[in-house]
């Protein structure tokens, strides 16, 4: 089998990866409160079960980005993540405490955790030109598993025996479910992933070769000292002697590919304190704030302005699941014509649109029922028709202004910077919902902050270009 194969069976594996996280949300929220009720856990116990996931997450993540940036595989650590999937799955479904219930969701929170090593990787071995639509794609399949968990719970819920000592019902079932799911995920890494190598950017081998050029055609004793990088079967040729005193920060991964140390001359506030960064990351914690605080707001409010129940809750987020992925898809094609900033910016406008809309609209709504309905969903639509622009391509961004040697770590970063938003963004909407002004005043106000940070840091936000690095021969090296 070649590298192209590995290749795309290894991203089906990670596509199946990301299914079943949304699986798990999907199939696990529905039931957590009631089954908190029957261990009779007090209401708060709501917050820390669905925090508790975010916060291992959060926590593990950058371990995890190191590992793989030090191994330079992730097989393993997808292997090993797993394990605490399927060992949380199996404590929520035990369940006997709520204590027990609470350490299951951290438990299964440190298996997500991972995520972090396979951004890395799929940062390694894709091109900088295709990058934002593989992510969207991945992206897009986490929503899948959102949309489909739910159709899980149509059988689940009819679960009514014993299984040993324990018993199997409409509450524990989702845990004995995900729990098999994981153990046949392992079956499925094993056979099918695999950690191919890198590939250099089109861009890359365009300055090598010219380069090249420079040096007169590029002789046998000119070709002694390069050495060869790529995949095994396309060989590119690089150099590995080069100045990057003067590039250091726009070109943090400038340097050998030959180091031992990823980290030797790694230094945190270089590489996370630069502007561009400093801008991504503002704009992962706010989407996310905001996304988390809007899907707290959503049931109350139908429930308060339409007498929205289950089923039609049900529906609503089915809906919404479907024009997520669209989205998705639709920003996979658009990342192919226009650059990532302008992705990233279309998208900060759409949800300052929404937010200015439901502000107007929604915390006070008028006109009838057939009205308040038609606002509310042109308020919906909106918010989540800006989400696919706004993650896809800060994600994209974000792997291409920092360095790839150490790409695990930072992406570990990016997504703990995201589980705290995660972890905030639903205690601030949860006390809120009587005062939308309030709640979506903020949510405005940090949009419009982070439009303005992207406006200023409009042409930092682009991938640092090669030539800026400086052949040794050229400094009598």
């Amino acid at each position: 089998m070649d590298n192209h194969q590995k290749r795309k069976l290894t991203f089906f594996t990670i596509g199946l990866i990301f299914i079943l996280s949304g699986v798990e949300y999907a199939v696990i929220l529905p039931t957590i409160w009631r089954y908190l009720q029957i261990l009779e856990a007090p209401p708060y116990f709501l917050g820390l079960g669905l925090s508790a996931f975010s916060l291992s997450g959060l926590l593990t993540g950058p371990l995890f980005g190191m590992w793989s940036d030090r191994s330079g595989t992730t097989k393993t650590i997808v292997l090993f993540s797993n394990l605490f999937e399927i060992v949380g799955n199996f404590m929520y479904f035990v369940g006997y405490s709520k204590w027990l219930l609470l350490g299951s969701r951290l438990v299964a929170g440190v298996g997500a955790g991972a995520g972090s090593s396979i951004f890395g990787f799929l940062t390694r071995c894709t091109r900088p030109e295709e990058r934002a639509g593989i992510f969207a794609a991945i992206m897009a399949c986490r929503q899948a598993g959102l949309l489909v968990g739910p159709a899980f719970n149509l059988f689940l819920r009819l679960c009514d025996f014993k299984l040993g000592p324990f018993v199997v019902n409409k509450y524990t079932s989702p845990g004995i479910f995900m729990c098999l799911l994981w153990m046949l995920l392992q079956f499925v890494v094993l056979a099918m992933y695999w950690d191919v190598p890198p590939i250099a950017s089109a861009g890359a081998e365009e300055v090598m070769l010219e380069m090249k050029r420079e040096r007169g055609g590029g002789g046998e004793e000119e070709e002694e000292g390069v050495p060869l990088m790529g995949s095994d079967e396309e060989p590119v040729n690089t150099y590995s002697a080069v100045s990057c005193s003067r590039t250091a920060e726009e070109l943090p991964d400038c340097g050998s590919s030959a180091e031992p140390n990823v980290f030797r001359n790694f230094s945190i506030s270089r590489e996370f304190l630069r502007e561009e960064v400093v801008v991504l990351l503002t704009a992962q914690f706010i989407t996310l704030f905001n996304q988390t605080a809007l899907e707290t707001m959503v049931t109350p409010m139908t429930q308060r302005f339409f007498g929205f129940g289950e089923l039609a809750n049900s529906l609503m987020y089915s809906l919404c699941g479907v024009e997520v992925i669209l989205g998705f898809f639709l920003v996979r094609w658009l990342s192919g014509k226009v650059a990532d900033r302008v992705v990233l910016a279309t998208g900060l406008l759409i949800c300052s649109v929404a937010c200015v809309w439901c502000l107007a609209f929604l915390c006070h709504p008028r006109g009838g029922y057939r009205w308040e309905l038609t606002a509310f969903v042109i308020g919906v639509f909106l918010q989540l028709l800006g989400l696919p622009f706004v993650a896809v391509s800060q994600v994209s961004l974000f792997s291409k202004v920092t360095a790839e040697k150490t790409q695990g770590f930072s992406q570990g970063v990016r997504r703990s910077v995201g589980g705290l938003a995660t972890i905030l963004g639903p205690l601030w909407a949860g006390g809120l919902t009587n005062n939308l002004y309030i709640m979506l005043g903020v949510m405005l106000a940090l949009l419009i902050m982070i439009t303005v940070m992207t406006a200023l840091s409009y042409q930092r936000l682009a991938e640092p270009r090669a030539p800026c690095c400086v052949h040794s021969s050229d400094s009598g090296g």
